[in-house]
């Protein structure tokens, strides 16, 4: 399984792409950073407001309606992404603060007030055969509740380390004018262009993959310009996969740990794991453009939601297949829930 999994990983193009980033803003930053050819700060704002459009298209409100009810399902899991991750952090730094850069662990922080993914949760939830319509339901709400939640608990946080806060409300106005806005926009638009929109989904997906690549191209030519290389060396790649699998770890097992306690079935359970250990690449590179700015160690900050998307991808794809096997040997054990959570995930 551990083999099929490296050889899939392989041949991701996405990660072969984050990879390509980093090396060509290495090596040509100059037509990447700010006020460079490319005009990175422009295409990054049309970008981003592209791909929350397309994402309010594409969410399905049926679907979230679905699994509104199960209430303390949801409010374990919101806790879980915007409580215990928060929480874990100042441990974190506690524990590895004399040897992780500040501009790192400002990256980490970030990583921990992020929201949870929508896609990989809701997929890995269907293959741990989990609640679907929860999982969707509590991605999205997770990714609507960061667009104001997120600056607030890096300000926050900044504000009890110590750190420079961030300008709070000029924050949360990008970020709604950017991300919510065209969210809303697609969601009014579903009904006349939804199912187009779901003809061309897999080229619509690959779009928003590549605006990614462009963000993550675009800040590290800025902290490339800024010194990253030479500021913090090769070193700074083994520790944030480290930091990020540690967490990673940590989290997997508080979220299981929790589910058990609280007395959740077994698809309870599954959802609460994938959707509560979940952070967001796909909102988090754009979202740390519009906090950060033109931060020199912009490059740096985004490096830890970098290495925790791919290992999260990694791991939970090994568990969610455990999950599949416990419920075919022990059928009895899947408690009997609503017929929806069989339903094909569409979004």
């Amino acid at each position: 399984m551990l083999a099929n999994r490296l050889k899939k990983m392989a041949k991701d193009w996405f990660l072969f792409g984050m990879i390509s980033a980093v090396i060509l803003a290495t090596l040509y930053p100059d037509f990447g950073r700010s006020g460079g050819t490319m005009h990175a700060d422009t295409a990054s704002d049309v970008g981003i407001f592209l791909v929350f459009l397309f994402h309010g298209i594409g969410l399905s409100t049926e679907s979230m309606k679905k699994g509104l009810l199960n209430w303390r399902l949801h409010l374990t899991v919101q806790s879980m992404t915007f409580v215990m991750f928060p929480i874990l952090w100042f441990g974190f730094r506690a524990l590895f603060s004399a040897v992780i850069p500040e501009d790192l662990m400002l990256g980490f922080l970030y990583l921990c007030a992020l929201p949870s993914t929508i896609s990989s949760s809701v997929a890995m939830t269907a293959i741990g055969k989990g609640n679907v319509p929860a999982a969707i339901f509590n991605a999205t709400l997770s990714s609507l509740l960061g667009i104001f939640l997120t600056p607030l608990l890096i300000s926050l946080a900044l504000a009890t380390s110590g750190g420079q806060g961030l300008s709070l409300i000029d924050a949360m106005i990008k970020i709604a004018m950017l991300l919510l806005l065209p969210f809303a926009v697609g969601q009014a638009a579903r009904p006349l262009v939804g199912k187009w929109f779901s003809r061309y989904k897999k080229y619509i997906n690959n779009f928003d993959k590549a605006v990614i690549l462009m963000l993550v191209y675009a800040s590290f030519c800025d902290s490339v310009k800024g010194g990253l290389w030479t500021n913090y060396g090769l070193s700074t790649i083994g520790v944030t996969m480290a930091g990020a699998a540690f967490i990673l770890a940590v989290v997997l097992c508080a979220t299981t740990f929790i589910a058990r306690r609280l007395g959740f079935n077994k698809e309870d359970e599954v959802t609460a794991v994938f959707c509560g250990s979940k952070k967001t690449l796909a909102s988090g590179v754009p979202m740390a453009k519009l906090l950060f700015g033109a931060h020199p160690a912009l490059g740096v900050i985004v490096l830890p939601i970098m290495f925790y998307h791919q290992l999260q991808l990694f791991g939970c794809s090994i568990l969610a297949e455990r999950y599949a096997r416990r419920v075919q040997e022990h059928p009895a054990a899947q408690e009997p829930q609503a017929s929806a959570v069989r339903e094909p995930v569409s979004a």
